[in-house]
């Protein structure tokens, strides 16, 4: 069965044989060179004499009925012209590590479907052994995959640890073409310097071959961006104005609930909030009732809504002329609303309208949306390990789980 699943190179399974310590059952398997091959160095792998033969060693493998399996071999060291005096390459192992190949791609795999943790205590194995297992994984996936045909990039930060500080933050840079939506790379703080390191660790390829680029208002990224990859289309993530419309709406409905606490309009704005920020046409029974209320009066809230709502109608353009104009006419009404946090957000789209007409240059070539799955798959990934206490930690998660990478052909195919 074993030289059926995963057959080695110059070598050849002696004998398995079942053996039990202190009420644990085990099996071994007895590996022996193939005499009718040289050894080979286990760094450059050419040919090499072999210098001395030191004691006995084992590998995990892959589990046989909840059976832990070993993988047992007397390693030589051999002599290599270039290298020096080094271990000798064994197909089914990479460096010094004490899990196989096998096991590791094993263990990666569960990995995705269960914590670390869990994935430990299901194959008899420690959480170290998983973590160092897929870290290995991502390794061999970063050098082994393919940058050359990204079109479109979503640039963003993600929360992580506690505070507001830069330290507090990641920065993400996912591939967003309409066929491939994975994570290419992740680095440390929320800077211009992080998201710079970023793109000179993805290559001069990659950025070449760049077209459209989506991210959010923040200067330091519109920048770096502009500076980097100014040759491609930038684009204001469309769920990023969302949010800043309702967040502007959300700001005129607790000053209103504040100033009108105890009198009659202060009752129409109560438990409103998700329904101010849910669109329209997803408001239903006796919530569409309360916003009609609320609509019927003179509040700014009702104002700010309408205006929020209205803008909606900018991403069914088609014609980037008449996008403009939609544009300017709306921004100078909510300049013109007397509603602080309107006229604020009229302020910001209108600093950034090369960018908001700049998606209808792309329409129908990338979605802004994925941007935002991207970030809740982060999340899911964070909340099932119960927290990554490490910088690193988080890193090797993030690119196992999202970042598509190619890995070793598996010999036990199970998830």
């Amino acid at each position: 069965m074993l030289t059926q699943i995963q057959p080695l190179d110059g070598f050849t399974y002696a004998e398995a044989r079942l053996k039990t310590t202190a009420g644990k059952r085990e099996i071994l398997v007895q590996i022996e060179a193939d005499g009718r091959y040289r050894r080979r160095c286990g760094c450059c792998g050419q040919a090499a004499p072999g210098y001395d033969q030191p004691s006995e060693r084992r590998w995990l493998f892959v589990p046989l009925w909840a059976m832990t399996v070993w993988l047992v071999y007397r390693a030589w060291r051999v002599n290599c012209q270039r290298c020096g005096v080094v271990q000798e390459g064994l197909p089914w192992n990479a460096g010094k590590r004490p899990v196989s190949i096998a096991m590791m791609v094993f263990l990666s795999r569960w990995s995705r479907h269960l914590s670390w943790r869990e994935t430990a205590r299901a194959f008899g194995t420690s959480w170290e052994a998983v973590f160092r297992s897929v870290e290995w994984i991502v390794s061999y996936g970063l050098s082994q995959r393919v940058l050359g045909r990204v079109r479109a990039v979503g640039i963003d930060e993600i929360h992580w640890g506690k505070g507001k500080k830069a330290e507090s933050f990641l920065t993400v840079i996912y591939q967003i073409d309409a066929g491939v939506r994975r994570l290419l790379w992740v680095g440390p703080r929320r800077t211009r310097a992080t998201l710079r390191a970023g793109f000179q660790s993805l290559g001069e390829e990659f950025m070449t071959g760049l077209e459209y680029v989506c991210s959010d208002m923040w200067k330091p990224y519109l920048r770096e961006v502009g500076v980097l990859a100014g040759h491609a289309v930038h684009i204001l993530d469309r769920f990023h104005v969302t949010a800043l419309l309702n967040k502007a709406v959300d700001q005129v409905r607790r000053g209103e609930s504040g100033r009108y606490r105890d009198q009659a309009k202060g009752k129409v704005l109560q438990k409103m909030r998700w329904n101010l920020l849910r669109n329209k046409n997803k408001v239903r029974g006796r919530a569409r009732r309360q916003l009609d209320r609320l609509l019927a009066t003179s509040l700014q809230t009702a104002r700010a809504w309408q205006l929020k709502e209205s803008f909606r109608h900018f991403w069914t353009y088609r014609s980037v002329p008449h996008a403009a104009a939609f544009l300017e006419a709306w921004l100078t009404k909510a300049s013109r609303s007397r509603i602080k946090p309107m006229m604020k957000t009229s302020r910001s789209l209108r600093q950034h309208m090369g960018y908001l007409l700049a998606w209808f240059l792309a329409k129908g070539e990338i979605s802004s949306g994925a941007v935002e799955g991207l970030n809740n798959k982060i999340r899911v990934v964070t909340r099932r390990s119960y927290g990554l206490r490490t910088y690193n930690a988080m890193q090797v998660a993030l690119y196992h789980n999202l970042g598509k990478l190619p890995e070793p052909q598996l010999t036990h195919s199970f998830c």
